[in-house]
């Protein structure tokens, strides 16, 4: 595995480090705007009452700027103030909303050069997933709940004779089922896609009425209170958009618990999930959460060369993309037993060719991990796979490049279902490889974890593979792909989450149904 970074002998390496360090000045330039920033409440900024944290760079462990620390009457300020101009932006007619939401999107577009270095700098993405995957997508999910903010919100009921009964008079009883807006919604996004997981959530609830108070991950939050200025510039009333951030869970434990919020919006770990569950139950909290997962990949034994290839390619965006910080990978590979060995040595030799290191070098594809308590993590659960008799075919290894969380693509083998690697999310470039004997088996392994959020099957048959997906408790199952289809529901089975957004079906969840009944 190349670990060791560009040469400095060679007209291409020194090309390569120009690149480099062009994008780390603009990345530079990107934090300077606003190095010190302050919560973003009715509609311009508030100083923090317990001051600033400093955000780092995980590839270079340097500070990219200072994000607020909110206390208790910072949250309450943001609540308050999405309380007040909750009214006002759930009576905006829907064409005035979805003309608010397109030119957010095409703000977001315009600001890219200066928020796609920033988000990189945060996140510690590399070029290819900063530049398409970071910011792009939010001014996407901006365009697309405009559209949302028009579509028909009322579903039309056939009209029913109803004999009279001592409540009312009998006769023909109309109705209509409208979605209503939920109020105000606190947003509480993961730290792997800030801006373009905090745009899936704010964007179809503003298309549906709601306002917003976010509360990013502690990790990245400045692409996200760049948002703030951004909706404004594009006609957003005060008060409808507003971010509290915080080092800790102080900020988001106190947005939940608030008696002003109507519904909390989650994305992240299950055992984070469990207890916002809790607190919101309290108070009646509708919740929408997405939360971790454990995909497997099933290779089914009728797999030819371009099936196995796309497997293993699948496989691989574990490792290839943003370092298997994304709760959809499929870090499970699941193998018929005739084509075990032949999977592990080309997922072997699929690893050993990916470069690990500085991310804005275009020639990386493995980056870092968010955090030095992150890696820590994935490098425990390597030595625990250790421990538990599992081997580490490949990688695991901390590379020689410093500064930075980086650790090298792994896969592990010789592992059992049952073992601490295949039950948990590691949230890192970590494979776990096992064999089964048929599909009964294959179907037992891939729903022994209490996750049931994405898995994949991989078949020369789409038939087969089409039945067997309806076997796996699973809330999505892509078949011969990872690829994704923006207009379906996205959610989880089991410790997955709860409930449904994506496309049309994220308009349902930022919305309460309303019966209207009539006598014609």
């Amino acid at each position: 595995m190349n670990t060791d970074g560009p040469k400095t002998d060679s007209a291409p390496a020194r090309a390569g480090q120009g690149r480099a360090a062009q994008a780390r000045a603009r990345q530079a330039r990107a934090g300077q705007g606003r190095a010190a920033y302050g919560h973003w409440i009715g509609g311009g900024w508030r100083r923090p009452g317990p001051g600033h944290y400093p955000v780092t760079n995980p590839a270079t462990e340097q500070t990219v700027g200072h994000a607020p620390e909110a206390d208790a009457a910072d949250v309450d300020a943001a609540v308050s103030a999405a309380r007040d101009a909750y009214e006002g932006w759930a009576r905006t007619a829907r064409r005035e909303r979805a003309a608010v939401l397109d030119r957010a999107a095409a703000l977001i577009a315009e600001h890219a050069p200066d928020l796609v270095p920033l988000a990189q700098a945060e996140t510690g993405a590399t070029l290819r997933v900063a530049r398409a995957m970071q910011v792009p997508p939010a001014a996407d999910r901006f365009r697309r709940y405009a559209r949302g903010a028009v579509e028909p919100d009322t579903v039309p009921l056939a009209p029913v004779p109803v004999a009279a009964t001592p409540l009312a008079p009998g006769g023909l009883i109309g109705a209509a089922a409208i979605r209503r807006p939920m109020g105000v919604v606190g947003c509480i996004t993961s730290y792997n896609f800030p801006l373009a997981n905090l745009a899936g959530k704010v964007a179809p609830a503003l298309a549906m009425g709601n306002t917003v108070v976010a509360k990013p991950a502690p990790q990245d939050p400045l692409c996200c209170l760049e948002l703030g200025p951004l909706l404004k510039e594009a006609g957003l009333p005060d008060g409808v958009f507003n971010v509290v951030t915080g080092s800790g869970a102080a900020a988001g434990e106190a947005l939940v618990a608030h008696p002003g919020v109507d519904m909390v919006s989650f994305t992240g770990s299950t055992a984070v999930g469990r207890k916002i569950a809790e607190s919101a139950g309290h108070s009646m909290k509708r919740t929408l959460m997405e939360l971790g997962g454990k995909g497997a990949a099933i290779v089914l034994g009728d797999a030819d060369e371009s099936v196995i290839k796309s497997a293993v390619g699948a496989v691989g965006s574990t490792w290839s993309f943003h370092s298997g910080q994304i709760c959809t990978a499929p870090t499970r590979v699941l193998v018929h037993r005739s084509l075990y060995e032949k999977v592990i040595a080309a997922l072997t030799r699929y690893a050993r060719s990916l470069t690990v290191g500085d991310p804005v070098d275009n020639s990386t594809i493995v980056g870092p991990l968010i955090s030095a308590a992150q890696r820590d993590r994935v490098e425990a659960y390597l030595a625990g796979a250790r421990e538990q008799g599992a081997r580490i075919a490949v990688g695991g290894e901390r590379p020689a490049a410093e500064p930075g969380f980086y650790v090298a693509p792994a896969l592990i083998t010789d592992a059992t279902p049952d073992m601490t690697v295949a039950q948990e999310e590691i949230f890192g470039p970590v494979v776990v490889a096992l064999p089964f004997e048929d599909e009964d088996e294959a179907v037992r392994i891939a729903c022994s974890t209490p996750y049931g959020l994405y898995d994949y099957v991989f078949s020369a048959d789409a038939g087969r593979a089409w039945a067997l997906a309806a076997r796996l408790r699973s809330g999505n199952v892509g078949i011969n792909t990872v690829q994704r289809h923006p207009e379906t529901p996205f959610g989880g089975f089991k410790h997955s989450g709860v409930g449904r957004d994506g496309g049309s079906f994220g308009l349902h969840a930022y919305s309460e149904l309303q019966s209207l009944v009539w006598a014609s």
